[in-house]
């Protein structure tokens, strides 16, 4: 037990820092001009090390974003019997505002805003991104039901979310900080969720 748990924890100090490591890199040089090898050295690990971690560069940086595709319908799955999809969605967004959570957009953390950066500055990850979304709308229509008209709410939700989430990250990627421009998100996820408690 006490193995496994070094072996882990040993994993997770390794993919810290090839991902620290090629954000830095990518920074400074840009993403298309940093190659695999030399994010490897940077790490002080092997090429060969990088791809057991990561499947490429794409993968290092939008990796995260793979891991929140399904929280829309997990939020909705997990909801009480007498709350909508749409409060139940608001709810979760307006408690992750609050918490300053990243995939709000509303997360000022330096490497956050790096990466972030990175993704709209990257037509490359900017399309994986849109991948991404894409797939989260799929598993939320498949989550509220089965016909076209869930496909289409599903698409407008996730739609409303992301906008909500863009126009956070562009705040503060022009200076704002979370704390000056959380009133102003709360505002914009309020009004969102009306039209679309409106439209659905």
């Amino acid at each position: 037990m006490a193995t496994d748990t070094l072996r882990e924890r040993k994993k997770a100090q390794t993919r810290s820092a090839l991902w620290n490591a090629a954000i830095e890199l990518f920074v400074e040089y840009g993403f298309d001009n940093v190659s695999v090898a030399q994010i490897a050295a940077a790490a002080e690990v092997s090429k060969m090390t990088f791809f057991n971690y990561y499947p490429s560069k794409e993968d290092l940086v939008v990796g995260p974003l793979s891991e929140h595709i399904g929280d829309p319908a997990e939020i909705v799955r997990a909801r009480a019997q007498d709350e909508s999809p749409v409060d139940a969605l608001h709810r979760h967004f307006l408690a992750g505002l609050a918490a300053r959570d990243p995939s709000t957009g509303l997360c000022d953390k330096p490497n956050i805003l790096a990466v972030v950066g990175l993704v709209f500055a990257t037509p490359s990850l900017t399309q994986r991104a849109l991948t991404s979304f894409n797939a989260q709308a799929e598993l939320l229509a498949a989550e509220l039901g089965q016909d076209f008209r869930h496909r289409a709410a599903a698409a407008m939700i996730v739609g409303a979310r992301n906008a909500l989430i863009t126009e956070n990250i562009n705040r503060l990627l022009a200076g704002a900080t979370a704390d000056e421009q959380y009133p102003t998100a709360v505002a914009n996820a309020n009004q969102a969720f009306d039209l679309l408690r409106a439209g659905l």
